[in-house]
């Protein structure tokens, strides 16, 4: 699929995406929920090289993660103040896209096999968690990098019924 193109709500910043993210994020932690406004964030990864700046300059918002301890670069329009996508200390090379600036949210393609749920233990407790996913109820990776072991549910369940679960009893 060709790729996209996206930005803020007055125009006067622009990007294009070259192709689709390797990954798709779901983040429930309450940084993204107050980034977004919403109930999670659904964010796009992308290498840099996969994404360009066309119009415009954004400012930009350092934010120190409680988690991690890394720098979170939030890239905003300084006039409407649309955020736009992050860059980070810990994951250097990759940009993470605020997806509802794409231009066509609906060309974003979402599935088990390229996305996952992190941070449930501070994720509304009415979010329908779709099964077959990988979900984490923190951080997908440890502080130190270590990719942690997901749990795949094997049916759709509201997070607030996981976040009261032992660790790994819902994997399917």
């Amino acid at each position: 699929m060709p790729g996209a193109k996206g930005g803020c709500l007055c125009g006067a910043i622009r990007y294009e995406i070259a192709r689709q993210p390797a990954k798709v994020t779901l983040c429930h932690c309450r940084f993204c929920q107050r980034a977004t406004g919403a109930a999670y964030m659904i964010q796009p990864a992308f290498a840099a090289a996969d994404f360009k700046l066309r119009k415009g300059t954004p400012k930009n918002y350092s934010h120190i993660s409680a988690g991690s301890g890394k720098e979170i670069r939030v890239r905003f329009c300084g006039t409407c103040g649309t955020k736009l996508f992050q860059a980070f200390e810990r994951f250097e090379g990759a940009i993470g896209l605020f997806s509802g600036t794409l231009d066509d949210p609906g060309w974003l393609e979402i599935s088990p096999v390229n996305s996952k749920h992190i941070f449930l233990k501070s994720a509304r407790s009415e979010t329908v968690i779709p099964a077959d996913t990988p979900v984490f109820m923190q951080h997908a990776i440890s502080v130190d990098g270590t990719p942690l072991v997901p749990m795949v549910l094997a049916t759709a369940q509201k997070a607030g019924d996981l976040q009261h679960e032992p660790s790994g009893s819902e994997t399917g």
